[in-house]
């Protein structure tokens, strides 16, 4: 059985924890690829809400097996808090594995994060101080610990002192700072290895054999793709990949196994932190989509940027995930608007591009050309047949799907599990021409993923 991959779109916070949620029922096996504790799924279960940062989403339901995978960097303490309050609230963590080859977020990290950010002053990037950059840096630079050092105090010691020789001598001599201890470390961190042996395991292993056996596999992404180290606004991203190519290293799993990737978007665009944002509207209609929308981040809390949804940015996130279907979220908030705008091209210096632009100066200096549609003005919270909708936010999705160039299977019209529109795989978006729905001189491109 093929596995399945649920990504984020946009710059994350797209509502992936409730797709993925949804999915899991029909699953075997979660499993989490990519990124730390810098990130964070809110999932709603009727009147119970959960948030989960390290955890896969599937957590929340008995018969699965939910996975770390290679990808990830754990921050073993924040895991465990996790757990401790995911079992008070009666969900069982003992089907949790992490994968052996998973590097761990160290005190340090957290300190190199903080002092790294404050040092860019203006120029700084927004990162959550969490750790996971200077995490994923060290990984790349060989000298960072894994999980399975967890296992063994002898190799977790000398791994430990070996990165404490450079570590505290940049934080004495370049920042004047105290040098981290070792013995402490080392009690703090051999204490969390009591607790997390008995879920460490060789993962890669684990879901293929899941995959062979016609198991049923989803991969969970966490961010967004534009958060992507390789495919994202740089150096406004993450340090790892959400995009699909993430799955494949972050878990020891070949493309062969996979079938479906869904890219989950919302209706509109938010972002978290600073970066460039053509269709960011700081003004009403975006003081209104943060409050109908709720937009505030579940790791950090902050408030998220808004604006109108960006079709050049979905195109390529089609395109670079090879997506086969997208799943719309929060289409509900814009209930909120009698006209709607959707950016179509961006245009810079007499040149209108519909693809995402080869130089970062045209992204941060482009001005978004906009197509106009109307809005609906009714609540959609209730509504779960396509059919359904008003005939305005049916015209919406189809403009969305016609110009990404795959299906909506899944519309999400409020947070409950209840509130989503299931469209039958396989669905072909029927796309009528309409006065409104597109202008004369406006044609939205053939997709080119």
């Amino acid at each position: 059985m093929p596995g399945k991959v649920v990504l984020g779109a946009q710059w994350g916070d797209e509502g992936k924890g409730k797709i993925t949620d949804l999915m899991a029922d029909r699953m075997d096996f979660v499993v989490r690829y990519a990124g730390g504790n810098n990130a964070g799924h809110t999932v709603v279960c009727g009147d119970d809400e959960f948030k989960l940062h390290l955890m896969p989403s599937g957590i929340l339901y008995p018969h699965i097996t939910t996975v770390i995978g290679n990808g990830v960097v754990v921050n073993p303490k924040v895991l465990l808090e996790e757990m401790d309050n995911l079992h008070a609230r009666g969900i069982n963590c003992g089907k949790l594995r992490i994968s052996c080859n998973a590097h761990l977020v160290m005190p340090y990290h957290m300190a190199f994060d903080r002092l790294g950010e404050v040092s860019l002053g203006s120029a700084k990037l927004g990162t959550t101080h969490r750790g996971i950059g200077p995490a994923y840096a060290d990984k790349a630079d060989r000298m960072g610990l894994r999980v399975q050092d967890l296992l063994d105090d002898k190799i977790f010691r000398t791994k430990l002192e070996t990165a404490l020789e450079r570590k505290n001598a940049i934080l004495v001599k370049a920042f004047d700072q105290e040098p981290f201890d070792a013995d402490e470390i080392m009690a703090e961190y051999m204490g969390y290895a009591e607790r997390l042996a008995p879920h460490i395991e060789d993962t890669s292993l684990l879901i293929y054999e899941a995959l062979e056996e016609g198991k049923k596999v989803l991969f969970e992404g966490a961010q967004g793709t534009f958060l992507d180290i390789d495919h994202g606004t740089y150096p406004f991203v993450t340090s790892s990949s959400p995009t699909v190519g993430g799955v494949f290293t972050g878990t020891g799993v070949g493309p062969r196994h996979i079938d479906k990737i869904i890219g989950v978007a919302k209706a509109y665009t938010t972002r978290v932190g600073y970066g460039p944002f053509p269709t960011e509207q700081d003004n009403e209609v975006g003081e209104t989509l943060g409050k109908m929308g709720v937009e505030f981040g579940t790791t950090t809390g902050r408030k998220r940027r808004c604006g109108w949804l960006d079709i050049v940015l979905l195109r390529y996130a089609v395109r670079v995930n090879s997506m086969t279907a997208i799943a719309l979220t929060k289409l509900d908030v814009l209930s909120a608007f009698d006209r709607l705008k959707v950016c179509v091209g961006y245009s810079y210096q007499g040149k209108v591009y519909h693809d995402f632009p080869p130089h970062q100066t045209i992204f941060h200096k482009c001005e978004p050309e906009y197509l106009e549609l109307p809005g609906w003005g009714s609540d959609i919270t209730g509504i779960t047949e396509r059919a359904d909708l008003p005939e305005e936010a049916r015209r919406y999705v189809e403009f969305v799907e016609q110009a990404a160039g795959v299906p909506a299977e899944i519309i999400s019209v409020g947070p409950k599990r209840t509130q989503t529109i299931w469209t039958p795989e396989g669905f072909e978006p029927r796309i009528e021409e309409g006065p409104y729905l597109y202008r004369e001189d406006f044609e939205p491109p053939a997709n080119n993923g």
